[in-house]
């Protein structure tokens, strides 16, 4: 078994001799005579377990270099001993309020000071051996949270994808919908109106809930989703019960959650389950209202809709115009641009049109991506 390193710092080369003697045969010794060496010695290999240290020393006394080392994250850990003929009990307070661990006066009694370090070194070796084990906790709680997390979003993917698939066969329509979002969002992001609201956190979570805008449409029956020609009025006034449905599954879920969070008493980390689950509500019950209050189900105008929602309207309806479907054939770019260029302050947010038309050739990147064709489905 390795011995453990103790570095002696005196600017007396007796005293060196002294205290080395009672070490060499239990501890690998290393000598400094200087503050200013004792750190150089201390940051090279093998770096000592423990620093005897004196305190009257020319240029960098004890007390400085204590302080470099506690300032010095790699050094700060090292336990330090005074060693001094300096016994006056405000000489041992100010040391131990520096950060020394114990206060050993000259001249030197060689059991007192083996009984001190040893005493000292297992105390660092019980924190160092704590230290591993909750970084080892630490990871294994990372590693966990990071699997339930990409449990939980699998699990909310395919749930979108079957509500998706019902009447978009390749599902990839939430791909293209929620890289539009992110492209919006990073730029609106820099933009004063938008800056406070998304924050890297709040877009994480949007990004992740928009795939469950349309989770609703479990709703609604076959021979209204899958028809092929234009809705009557009364399917239609059905297909937008689609928006409440969604909002209505997604307000029993946050329920729950809150039933469990009074039942159980999680901690505030999982307001993060809870936020997302809002954010995914605003979407799905907010992503047909319009700007000026022409939309549906409520009837919300301006900035009464959430944001999360303004941004899906934007996002579905360039997808919906530009993909083909079972009741219509896609849309030219060209004429799906005019068509939210005009839907500028009436069906949508000006600022986010605004934002669309600067990133044409990201959304067509994405759109192209992502296709409805055979080669690209997930």
């Amino acid at each position: 078994m390795q011995r453990p390193t103790i570095l002696v710092v005196d600017d007396t080369p007796d005293n060196l001799a002294v205290v080395g003697g009672i070490l060499e045969s239990d501890y690998r010794v290393r000598i400094a005579n200087s503050g200013e060496r004792a750190l150089r010695v201390a940051a090279s290999d093998p770096r000592p377990e423990l620093i005897l240290l004196d305190i009257m020393m020319p240029g960098m006394d004890g007390y400085q270099t204590l302080e470099r080392l506690r300032a010095d994250p790699a050094l700060c850990d090292i336990p330090v001993i005074f060693v001094t003929a300096m016994d006056a009990a405000s000489d041992e307070a100010i040391g131990l309020q520096l950060g020394a661990v114990d206060y050993v006066t000259k001249p030197i009694n060689p059991a007192i000071l083996l009984a001190r370090l040893r005493t000292h070194l297992e105390l660092k070796a019980n924190r160092d051996r704590l230290a591993r084990h909750n970084e080892l906790l630490e990871a294994r709680v990372a590693q966990r949270t990071r699997e339930v997390e990409l449990i939980k979003d699998v699990s909310m993917h395919a749930l979108a994808t079957l509500a998706e698939k019902r009447d978009n066969e390749t599902g990839n329509h939430l791909l293209r919908t929620r890289g539009y979002i992110e492209v919006l969002m990073n730029d609106l992001a820099g933009q004063a109106d938008f800056a406070e609201e998304l924050t890297p956190l709040r877009r994480k979570l949007i990004a992740k809930a928009a795939p469950l805008h349309d989770i609703g449409k479990v709703g609604i029956p076959d021979s209204i989703l899958l028809k092929p020609g234009r809705l009557t009025p009364e399917e239609f006034t059905i297909m937008k019960t689609h928006a409440c449905i969604g909002a209505a599954a997604l307000d029993e879920a946050i329920a729950r959650v809150l039933a469990d969070r009074r039942e159980n008493r999680p901690d505030e980390d999982e307001r993060y389950s809870l936020d997302f689950l809002e954010t995914a509500r605003e979407i799905a019950g907010g992503h047909h209202e319009k700007w000026d209050g022409s939309g549906y189900p409520q009837g919300l105008s301006g900035d009464a809709i959430p944001l999360s929602a303004r941004l899906m309207a934007l996002a579905d309806v360039f997808d919906a115009l530009i993909s083909k479907r079972h009741y219509k054939e896609a849309f030219p770019l060209e004429e799906t641009i005019g068509i939210i260029r005009a839907g500028r302050g009436a069906h949508f947010d000006p600022r986010i049109v605004d934002c669309f038309l600067t990133h044409i050739d990201a959304f067509t990147a994405i759109a192209n991506q992502y296709s409805d064709a055979p080669e690209n489905h997930p």
